[in-house]
């Protein structure tokens, strides 16, 4: 099977599933209590966002050593929104209904971004982006 080759940001599929990730914890995080929009709600969305954005901004360097960077950095936010999660359910403000598939979600663009550093560690990236 011949791969894809990359255009932009959006043609990842890391990208892709920390977007979606993204999309339904804003709507999620609307349920919370009002008093929190300063609090846990800012601090969840500000997480969750930053796993897309650190793909985007890695995607956008010049070198492997710096996507790989910005991969690990969005890993370390991936880990902060699952706490973030986890502070949620114990709150009150999450139930398991939604707690489980987002912990699945998380976990599954976990497994996206390490074997995206995986093939990048042994892969030339930017040969792909140009084909």
């Amino acid at each position: 099977m011949e791969k894809k080759a990359v255009r932009t940001f959006k043609d990842l599929v890391a990208w892709q599933k920390a977007h979606e990730l993204t999309l339904a914890i804003y709507q999620i995080a609307k349920a919370f209590p009002s008093d929190e929009k300063f609090g846990i709600i800012s601090q969840l969305r500000r997480s969750v966002s930053s796993v897309a954005t650190h793909i985007v901004e890695g995607h956008q360097r010049n070198s492997r050593k710096d996507f790989l960077h910005f991969l690990n950095l969005a890993d370390a936010s991936l880990e902060e929104t699952k706490y973030h999660l986890i502070w949620s359910k114990d709150l009150g403000y999450l139930d398991g209904s939604y707690f489980d598939p987002f912990i699945l979600q998380c976990e599954e663009v976990g497994r996206i971004l390490f074997g995206f550093q995986k093939s990048l560690k042994v892969h030339s990236y930017r040969l792909t982006l140009n084909a």
